[in-house]
């Protein structure tokens, strides 16, 4: 389905949305949340799915393009912020989708409230610990293990490497700041989310890539225990974007879980 992007302005703040499929209220709404790296721009799944839901995709405040607001000071912040955009755009019985870093916003946004949620979609999320445990130092390895470590096949760690060096380096210094402001004291994680998870009251789907060096998926299972009906569905030679490297498994899994939204 034809995308566009434009320009919102919510709680004082500009960003950039994606946005895809039908607008005439008929198709369900699918907010995507992205991960730490930034947005990823209108992705090949994103398009798979515009054919069944109206795709909605906002580059965080902080990142890229978008503001970067006085008052982001918290990953709770970009959870409010988000709320109130579902509101401003009118959006009920939302698919909610985050990944990594938006994995946790999405966490963070349903145990407030899930009075615009159908259902809950958790990929490779961050924001909790496994066993007590926060995930790897991002910041303290070297760029090619980060890589090595995100992605199951090498030839797309190598490729996206050779990607970085003539990247936007103003754009990734933003992002990363942004980062390190909001998620790394402690890092990655919000000890005091995890005994709220059990308020989420809608169906939750938990994707994680068997190969994810950088969010293991100990980190999905220990999302399961603690989310009251999570399903968690692990997907063989994927890394931390299990959509992008198994798409069609990825679409897959996701289209049975929306059904049994619906349904």
């Amino acid at each position: 389905m034809p995308h566009h992007q434009e320009n919102i302005t919510v709680d004082g703040a500009a960003i950039r949305v994606w946005r895809g499929g039908p607008r005439d209220r008929k198709a369900p709404p699918l907010v995507f949340l992205h991960g730490a790296g930034g947005h990823p721009g209108w992705r090949p799944f994103m398009e798979t799915l515009s054919a069944r839901f109206e795709v909605i995709a906002p580059e965080h405040p902080g990142f890229g393009q978008s503001d970067d607001p006085p008052w982001l000071d918290t990953v709770a912040d970009l959870a409010y912020f988000h709320l109130d955009l579902l509101r401003a755009l009118r959006l009920d019985r939302v698919q909610l989708m985050g990944t990594s870093l938006g994995g946790w916003v999405a966490a963070e946004m349903a145990v407030r409230d899930t009075s615009r949620l159908a259902g809950l979609t958790l990929v490779c999320a961050v924001g909790i610990t496994a066993g007590g445990n926060p995930i790897p130092d991002i910041f303290r390895m070297p760029v090619d293990e980060n890589l090595c470590r995100y992605f199951a096949d090498p030839e797309r760690a190598a490729r996206r490497l050779a990607d970085l060096a003539v990247g936007d380096h103003e754009v990734v210094a933003k992002n990363r700041a942004t980062v390190v402001r909001l998620a790394y004291a402690p890092r990655f994680n919000n000890p005091q989310l995890g005994k709220w998870l059990h308020r989420i009251d809608v169906p939750v789907l938990l994707v994680w890539g068997a190969q994810d060096g950088l969010v293991p998926p100990e980190f999905g299972e220990a999302y399961r225990a603690l989310i009251p009906g999570a399903r968690l569905v692990v997907i063989d030679k994927a890394g931390h974007a299990p959509f992008d490297e198994q798409e069609g498994a990825f679409v897959a899994a996701y289209d049975e879980f929306a059904q049994c939204c619906s349904g």
